[in-house]
């Protein structure tokens, strides 16, 4: 596996990153600004989870440039968990030392009779509560709702920041998905803003 830097994979200013991953399984490069205005290109051979990462930026205000290849005839949980594990690399590589950032966010996302919160802290440790139920082998379409969690697993694990997902209602599979993106794209847009208060680090210990 190999996951590397572009020359330029950090903008300080803009907060840009761009990164590949490598592995016997999957081939991924990304880029992503977090100053975006929703701007997606995304293709990962998984049209609905195209759709969820479309609606993260969009609802984000990411500008975020994805293309994954996988071995889609195996399973798709490896393309999946590697695109959150890249992902949260570029998240993690753009956001630099977290200087000057909100480092909170929480947002309540409704979708009809779905009903999903989201609250982030960006405070350098990985921790997932996740709580989005789903039945066994429930889908939409193709895609397995049960990916969902290993995709937000390898996310908050490489973007090295805590989040509790809790789903608060919900019937349709598809709205509950796309509630719980579009709640984590609304948080992590406030985690991730600049407060011009604060400078520094937000943290009592001087690093996140």
């Amino acid at each position: 596996m190999t996951e590397t830097h572009s020359p330029e994979s950090r903008d300080p200013i803009l907060r840009k990153a761009s990164l590949s991953r490598h592995t016997r399984e999957t081939k991924i490069d990304g880029t992503l600004l977090l100053e975006g205005t929703g701007k997606a290109e995304i293709s990962t051979g998984m049209p609905f989870f195209d759709h969820l990462l479309d609606q993260l930026c969009r609802h984000g205000l990411l500008d975020l440039s994805l293309r994954a290849e996988g071995d889609l005839e195996v399973d798709w949980h490896h393309t999946v968990e590697d695109t959150g594990l890249l992902l949260g690399s570029l998240l993690d590589a753009a956001l630099g030392d977290r200087a000057g950032i909100n480092r909170y966010g929480f947002f309540y996302a409704p979708l009809d009779e779905a009903l999903a919160r989201v609250v982030i802290d960006l405070s350098g440790r990985p921790f997932l509560v996740y709580d989005l139920p789903a039945e066994r082998g429930e889908r939409v379409r193709d895609f397995d709702l049960d990916l969902l969690e290993d995709f937000f697993q390898a996310l908050t694990q490489k973007g090295r920041f805590t989040m509790h997902l809790h789903l608060l209602s919900g019937r349709n599979s598809h709205h509950k998905a796309e509630a719980a993106f579009k709640a984590f794209a609304r948080a992590l847009r406030v985690a991730v803003a600049r407060d011009p208060r604060q400078p520094g680090i937000p943290s009592t210990k001087g690093t996140l």
